[in-house]
């Protein structure tokens, strides 16, 4: 083992795949400390919700993109598939390092595991730092006036909007270019292919002509987003059969861009033409959303598997492997249905509305628990979200905080009359194919969903 530098950091990366607004990177760099950059692959220490294969292909290629900006500047990135803990204190003993960094996740579970492995790696004397990132505001630091956690979205929004240039004032402008490399780990790199994260099968290939991942990538689309379409923005964003989004998501999700940064560039932007106004809030109330479920999953930690509102929790739901088979297929025989599960399988993404619409069949017209839609959205979308998954199919459903009542139900016929009027949507999706019967008659699935939820849900209440 070669002699300990005192001032070299082992980086550990996570969902926060880039060089820009990096906080953890941004304080090696004030440090002038040589550094050690690492990425581990422990999925068994995110069960229940391991990545889907959707996900780690996303996961791949942005890696091998994170790897490549490392080195121009001169660094390598290790890749290692191990257990965390044991695999840092391993790479601290070999490389002679006593400091890791790393930037929080909020996941519940992912918290208590780096509780585990802070305490691991003080155990062995490697001092650990981490930081806030990912978010507008650090979890619980958006409370009510009774000091709880806003449940309802408009006045946590609000509250949030109000505070957005003090969330984005922290940004640092410390050059990237500053950190130093480790010079022990300088030539020292393991390939992402080693993590076996693509599967053998290369069903995953289609992804590549609809998404290209990576921090660059990244910057282009906020960059083309905001000076093609932000005006446009709160019509198109209902229309999936037009490029009215920014889809953002997925980039966010793995941290190749700060949602820091995205704020900030449409707040100036903004500000800057205000014929972009409108567009542009309507865009931060979205982001809002993400912010939202944050904070939601972090207050209550079980929502990624229970109902908030427990009336839905037994009873409600109905076992139906045939119709969730057909659902996931894109075989229910209903056009806009189909059309956004064959979008979601051959593309790894799907439109917004089409989400609320393909979800609100299975769980009130199918009666199937939206903890299989959730589990289906978890495997197939490269966006795939804990917190952002758990709150969209709660709301749903209807047994989440700031809930669509159960008693909305989504018809598919008018929205698709509503927000697909020329079936452009469905054509691209669906082309000739011949379309099976309906699975469910609409009209009378709606009507027994409601006898369910009278029956069980105001009937739980009643008795309460």
């Amino acid at each position: 083992m070669p002699p300990v530098d005192p001032a070299a950091v082992l980086h550990w990366f996570r969902r926060d795949l880039r060089l820009a607004d990096n906080p953890a990177l941004e304080w090696i760099a004030e440090q002038a400390a040589p550094a050690l950059f690492v990425y581990l692959h422990a999925p068994r220490e995110e069960a229940p919700w391991m990545p889907g294969g959707a996900s780690n292909w996303w996961l791949h290629h942005s890696l091998a993109a994170l790897g490549e900006g490392l080195a121009a500047q001169g660094h390598s990135l290790i890749c290692v598939a191990d257990e965390s803990a044991a695999a840092l204190i391993r790479l601290c003993h070999d490389h002679a390092i006593r400091r890791v960094t790393w930037n929080r996740r909020y996941e519940p579970h992912l918290v208590a595991r780096d509780q585990r492995v802070a305490s691991a790696l003080h155990a062995n004397g490697i001092e650990t730092r981490t930081f806030d990132d990912g978010l507008l505001f650090p979890p619980g630091g958006l409370l009510n006036r009774q000091h709880a956690p806003y449940r309802v979205f408009t006045p946590f929004w609000r509250e949030a909007r109000k505070r957005l240039i003090e969330a984005t004032s922290t940004l640092n402008r410390v050059p990237r270019e500053r950190l130093s490399p480790h010079g022990n780990g300088v030539g020292v790199r393991t390939q992402v292919q080693d993590l076996n994260l693509l599967d053998p099968h290369p069903w995953h290939a289609k992804l590549a002509a609809h998404h290209t991942p990576g921090e660059a990538a990244a910057w282009r689309r906020l960059e083309g987003f905001l000076g093609e379409r932000l005006q446009g923005y709160p019509e198109a964003r209902e229309i999936p059969g037009v490029a009215g989004t920014s889809i953002l998501s997925p980039h966010l999700h793995f941290g190749e861009i700060d949602i820091r940064r995205v704020v900030a560039a449409a707040l100036d932007l903004t500000q800057a033409r205000p014929e972009k106004s409108a567009g542009g809030e309507r865009f931060l109330s979205e982001l809002g959303w993400r912010e939202f479920a944050r904070h939601i999953l972090h207050h209550f930690p079980a929502s990624d598997r229970n109902a908030l509102d427990s009336r839905f929790n037994e009873g409600m739901w109905q076992e139906d492997p045939e119709g969730l088979a057909k659902w996931q297929r894109g075989e229910t025989g209903i056009p806009l249905v189909d059309a956004g599960m064959r979008e979601l399988w051959r593309t790894g993404w799907m439109h917004n509305r089409v989400r609320m619409i393909v979800g609100s069949l299975l769980t009130k017209n199918l009666g199937i628990h939206w903890l299989a839609g959730a589990r289906w959205f978890w495997d197939t979308l490269v966006d795939a979200d804990l917190a952002n998954n758990s709150l969209g199919w709660q709301w749903i459903a209807g047994c989440g905080v700031d809930a669509a009542p159960y008693f909305r139900i989504f018809n598919p016929e008018t929205q698709a009359q509503k927000f697909d009027p020329k079936g452009e949507y469905i054509q691209r999706w669906l082309g000739r194919d011949h379309l099976p019967s309906p699975i469910v008659d609409l009209k009378e699935s709606r009507r027994l969903a409601l006898e369910r939820y009278s029956a069980h849900v105001k009937g739980a209440l009643r008795a309460s």
